[in-house]
């Protein structure tokens, strides 16, 4: 069985990684969509549990993908749950460039393999950053968060 997992803060998710998740679905046999980060820290917009909550609702038709979070070193949450596989999403080659490194780490630590997705050209600009910027000072985002993120982003900006 291929297990690979998706890792991120999606704080929020976007359509954008919609789009890896479905399409890494497609290639493995499970997928974990991993919320990385400290998960005693609320520093983000979203908690964890409320990303957990809002991935869930959005993933709900991917019958082979669930959700977990961890706050320590990648390479042991790999290895604890035999992973095989990291999916990330490459929007430019500053992602390459950032993400390079970390493979090579990841590689070096674990022996797990990274596979980079090229995002859809659609979603080539999105960020959580800028969709948090943007509806932080009014701006649309429709279509490039999923409806429920984007109205749980307005009600934490209220």
């Amino acid at each position: 069985m291929t297990i690979a997992v998706c890792p991120g803060s999606f704080d929020p998710v976007t359509n954008g990684h919609l789009d890896i998740f479905e399409r890494a679905a497609n290639n493995f046999d499970e997928i974990i969509v991993l919320i990385t980060g400290n998960p005693g820290k609320t520093s983000g917009l979203f908690t964890v549990e409320e990303r957990t909550e809002l991935i869930r609702e959005v993933t709900r038709d991917i019958p082979n993908l669930r959700i977990d979070h961890w706050g320590g070193l990648l390479v042991d949450y790999t290895t604890a749950h035999r992973v095989t596989a990291l999916v990330k999403g490459l929007r430019s080659s500053l992602d390459y460039d950032y993400e390079l490194p970390m493979a090579q780490m990841n590689r070096r630590l674990s022996g797990v393999e990274t596979f980079f997705l090229i995002t859809d050209e659609k979603y080539g600009y999105v960020s959580s950053s800028l969709c948090k910027e943007v509806v932080q000072y009014g701006g649309d985002i429709t279509g490039l968060v999923p409806d429920v993120v984007h109205e749980a982003m307005r009600e934490k900006y209220r």
